[in-house]
């Protein structure tokens, strides 16, 4: 329930943002172009999965992964409190505080549901899975909460509406604290150096953060020229130059065997696919978002439905579907297909699911430009239905086989240092979508679909070619 409720938090203001940023500042929007909103959106976003990094050693070395959930929780709602407030500094500062909190209580969040159990304990598996449906039930239900209030009321309310989600959220995990046991609980202090150990972490991590928010700040003032575009464009270097520093550091440094070295180069390949799979599928928020809301006919019985609904259909079909894959694998037994391959086929429903909006976009009067046009017609919701179910078949497909998979090839002593890197694949991921979204308005609109149709497309059919070398560095593992 308490990822229910961040999920909800999450998705509600998610379903709201790139429509609030390019909305008009007469309907109360902030009036930012589609390239400036597109790349904050997807900063946003990939400082959700990147602040994980840091947020799992906060809780390791500092308060325990119980108390950063609460402190994430309580940032949460902060933030979503504060974007209800009709203004820009308080519009970034809650950006800022929810990426803040999310990286505190989402990775903890799961640590804890882990330890729940013993590591072979039978309702474990169950355990995750009904976590795994409170992620997704939050996600879907939000939209129809807070999507409509913002879009429909007002969008501040919408945000409030989040905030007030969190709140339960945090409620209701306190109340629930008993049923926790020892989970979460900061581990004895001795194994990291100490109290001693802890301060110099707390002085180092208390000096970045301040270095971070000065440079933060300094842009937003003006002092320092930065524009939200060039931010994302170092960020996205930043993390393509940590990923190689890392996996370089590892292979020639790390004192791994050579099987492990073997099987490094394969998360290598898995880092770099994954990352092409999830500039895909954040598009939804982005620039399907926009889509929705500019080209598509939302007249329902004579209603006007809010762009933003749309948005619970992909976390809806997760729902309906996930027990049909997980019935799926099981039932082939042997002939279940190797990790690679389900990544490969993953990517290929990536690039189908683009293709269908290329030809949503041809159906489109504003073939050109979008601004160009005054009275575009407008085209099916279905077209990004069938979008999203292609889609989420590929979610399926490569996101739990990738946290599944990088598990087992991971040397066990370094298995949360690559789940920490696997998110920085997300990270990465989503500022490719939010770059390629702040195309909307500067390309036709089925050139910019059609790109992404061809690059994950590609990189499928790639891995397919790839799959014999990549299951021989895997070393046994499928």
């Amino acid at each position: 329930m308490t990822e229910f409720w961040e999920r909800f938090s999450y998705y509600g203001m998610r379903s709201l943002l790139i429509l609030f940023m390019t909305a008009d500042a007469v309907q109360g929007g902030l009036g930012f172009n589609t390239r400036r909103a597109a790349a904050l959106y997807g900063l946003y976003t990939a400082g959700v999965y990147l602040t994980s990094l840091p947020g799992g050693w906060i809780a390791d070395r500092l308060v325990g992964q119980r108390r950063a959930v609460l402190i994430g929780g309580c940032f949460i709602a902060a933030g979503h409190f504060s974007m209800a407030i009709s203004s820009l500094p308080t519009f970034y500062l809650g950006l800022a505080l929810i990426v803040i909190g999310t990286g505190l209580l989402k990775p903890n969040a799961s640590t804890m549901v882990g330890e729940l159990y013993p590591n072979d304990h039978v309702r474990r598996d169950a355990g995750f899975s009904i976590f795994y449906m409170g992620i997704n039930l939050g996600a879907t239900v939000s939209p129809l909460v807070c999507g409509w209030l913002g879009q429909s009321v007002n969008w501040h309310l919408g945000f409030a509406a989040a905030g007030l989600g969190m709140v339960a959220g945090v409620v209701q995990y306190i109340r629930g604290g008993r049923y926790l046991g020892q989970a979460g609980l900061l581990p004895n202090a001795e194994a990291d150096g100490g109290e001693g150990g802890r301060r110099r972490a707390a002085t180092v991590l208390a000096v970045v953060a301040g270095a971070l928010l000065l440079l933060l700040g300094l842009a937003l003032a003006g002092v320092v020229p930065l524009t939200i575009e060039q931010v994302a464009g170092a960020l996205t270097v930043l993390i393509v130059g940590m990923a190689v520093l890392y996996f370089g550091f590892q292979l020639l440094r790390g004192g791994l065997d050579r099987r492990e070295i073997r099987r490094m180069w394969a998360i290598v390949a898995f880092f770099l696919f994954s990352a092409l799979f999830w500039s895909g599928f954040e598009q939804a928020g982005s620039s399907l978002n926009l889509f929705a809301d500019r080209l598509t006919d939302r007249n329902v019985f004579g209603w006007a439905m809010p762009a933003s609904l749309l948005q619970a259909v992909q976390p809806a079909f997760i729902i309906l579907f996930a027990p049909v894959f997980a019935w799926l694998w099981i039932s082939l037994g042997r002939r279940n297909p190797s990790s690679p391959t389900k990544f490969a086929l993953g990517l290929i429903l990536m690039a189908a699911s683009f293709v269908t909006m290329v030809v949503a976009s041809l159906d489109c009067v504003g073939r050109a430009r979008v601004g160009e046009v005054a009275a575009p017609h407008l085209v099916s919701p279905w077209w990004l239905v069938l979008t999203y179910l292609l889609q989420t078949f590929g979610e399926l497909l490569v996101s739990p086989v990738g946290l599944s998979t990088v598990t087992k090839l991971a040397p066990h002593r370094k298995v949360s240092q690559l789940m920490g890197i696997w998110f920085m694949a997300l990270s990465l991921g989503n500022l490719l979508a939010g770059q390629v979204a702040g195309r909307f308005e500067a390309f036709p609109l089925y050139q910019t679909f059609g790109m992404v149709a061809l690059v994950t497309g590609a990189a499928g059919l790639l891995l397919l070619l790839l799959t014999p070398p990549i299951r021989a560095l895997m070393s046994g593992v499928d």
